[in-house]
């Protein structure tokens, strides 16, 4: 899961920079790995900064000063497939042929096919363990057979069109081809959200972006907006209007229910969906589960698991008809626990991110509301400290169903055997995270808050098992190789820390201690107008 962007300014006299780094603080949340910008001048010289670590880290006031253009897009990673090197930090680019930066979000599921066709078919080399490289080498590969010295949007479409046919899984990119302009497009389901927007000037020229989210259209002034449809591409050349085009038949539109769930911020609306009004429904369904399975009047208090939780907890609390209390206060420079490879990390993480309120806890029985339970270890702790606040029974409601299965489009949950929801009853869950009692949402009931006229399916294989798009032979077995090596890589990064005189503890705790291997390319390349 990441956070993508792109914007073509018609002032061409004008940097985009500053607005895609102010587009990225309203993405951060899609992905705190890695960031990175590749702009387009008006001579088609790309101009690129990227690194790993927060985008106010990598992107400092002399770096952006450096990117030209007013054409330019950027990438927030979240690590997924891959490794979390420096080297797999985004836009990816090609040189050949013409020039192509591209942002991607999401995962391919047929990505060992793919690195074997462009090994031994098309001979194109790839550098990275990255997905997204596959995906750009592919749609080149596909440019390349035209063999003219410029493309037009024809061809365009048409290599779009066969990329399309040749990858498989979720994807949404924003790509830019130097000299020419931004390319946005989604995949055949739709599993990724990416929306186009447009702003009027006063001189009634018009800007444009695409985005993964609304949010940042609406904070930047473009008010009229729309998500691509899946199977749907868009170009926006550097001057005239966008032209959009069905470049492959959509399939079941199923988008990834998570993002409702957790991932999309709350202001946010998705294919039409509000995230804010899904979760309230979320708080609304949880509740009419909770008083068929439970006493009246057994529960004095609900506390959600800050933050995403926030909305849900609320309105299952009115549904109830019982107080609802903010019983633990966060640490808001501390980040998302599950992206930490390591599981003594993930601990020490949560009770640095979390602290708990005794007057809200004492001598109640508590329901603590979360968004969904992954490995348990966090609900684990928190169901500890809330004991330790002094609450006489604690239960934890999930606003999602069971996570039982490795979730494969762009979210690194974990290993399908280090999910606490594996071969688990929900009273064996409860007594692995030291709960008096786990209450899930049911599946139905979650699909039921998100569903629209328009949007009656969606991908919910992280429960199930049953993913939209297909799995190849051994794609989870390569997706947990990749994990093992990323975490031992990790331990080897975190023992060099150690010996620098640094704790790992330090290391995790204090953003200014992040290893920010930014770089500054300053006229990558000069591939001229196409």
């Amino acid at each position: 899961m990441c956070g993508i962007l792109g914007i073509v300014l018609a002032n061409q006299d004008v940097n985009v920079a500053p607005e895609l780094f102010e587009g990225a603080m309203f993405l951060q949340h899609r992905g705190q790995d890695a960031a990175g910008i590749v702009t387009c001048g008006s001579k088609g010289r790309l101009y690129q900064c990227k690194g790993n670590g927060m985008a106010r880290d990598v992107f400092t006031q002399k770096r952006m000063s450096n990117l030209i253009g007013n054409i330019g897009i950027c990438h927030l990673r979240y690590p997924t497939a891959g490794s979390s090197a420096g080297s797999e930090a985004q836009p990816f680019y090609v040189n050949s042929p013409y020039g192509i930066s591209l942002s991607h979000n999401g995962n391919l599921v047929n990505s060992i096919e793919l690195r074997n066709h462009l090994d031994e078919v098309v001979h194109r080399h790839i550098n990275t363990d990255s997905d997204s490289e596959l995906l750009l080498n592919i749609f080149a590969s596909e440019l390349d057979k035209f063999n003219k010295s410029r493309v037009n949007n024809g061809d365009l479409f048409t290599a779009l069109s066969e990329t399309m046919g040749r990858i498989r899984g979720a994807y949404a990119c924003v790509a830019m081809l130097a000299g020419y302009g931004l390319i946005g497009f989604r995949d055949p389901n739709g599993i990724r959200p990416l929306l186009i927007g447009e702003r009027v000037n006063k001189d009634n020229s018009k800007d444009f972006m695409i985005a993964s989210e609304s949010v940042v259209l609406k904070a930047h002034g473009f008010k009229k907006f729309r998500d691509l449809n899946p199977g749907e591409a868009v170009i926006i050349k550097k001057t005239g209007e966008p032209e959009f085009k069905q470049v492959v038949q959509p399939k079941l539109f199923a988008p990834d229910i998570f993002e409702y769930v957790y991932f999309a911020r709350p202001d946010s609306v998705l294919d039409g969906v509000s995230v804010y009004r899904s979760r309230i429904e979320m708080g609304i369904k949880l509740a009419a589960k909770i008083q068929k399975i439970m006493k009246e009047n057994e529960i004095d208090v609900v506390i959600p698991v800050p933050d995403t939780a926030r909305t849900s907890a609320f309105q299952c609390a009115v549904s109830l008809g019982v107080p609802y209390r903010e019983g633990f206060v966060k640490n808001r420079y501390i980040g998302r626990t599950f992206i930490m490879p390591n599981q003594q990390e993930r601990r020490s993480s949560v009770r640095r991110k979390l602290n708990a309120m005794d007057s809200e806890f004492e001598n109640k029985n508590v329901l603590l509301v979360d968004d969904s339970i992954v490995r348990g270890t966090t609900s684990k702790e928190i169901v500890a400290m809330a004991r330790e606040a002094g609450a006489k029974k604690v239960f934890f409601a999930s606003c999602a169903p069971p996570i039982r299965f490795n979730h494969i489009y762009g979210i690194d949950l974990a290993d399908t055997k280090a999910l606490v929801g594996f071969n688990r009853s929900e009273e064996e869950i409860s007594k692995v995270i030291g709960a008096d009692k786990v209450i899930y949402q049911d599946l139905q009931d979650l699909i039921e808050c998100c569903k629209t006229p328009e949007i009656k399916n969606f991908e919910v294989g992280v429960f199930t098992g049953n993913y939209i798009t297909g799995i190849e032979d051994n794609y989870l077995q390569e997706l947990e190789k990749i994990r093992a090596q990323n975490q031992r890589l990790q331990e080897i990064q975190n023992g060099e820390n150690l010996n620098n005189g640094f704790s790992v503890d330090a290391c995790i705790d204090q953003s200014d201690m992040i290893d920010v291997k930014a770089e500054v390319d300053i006229s990558i390349y000069n591939t001229g107008d196409h």
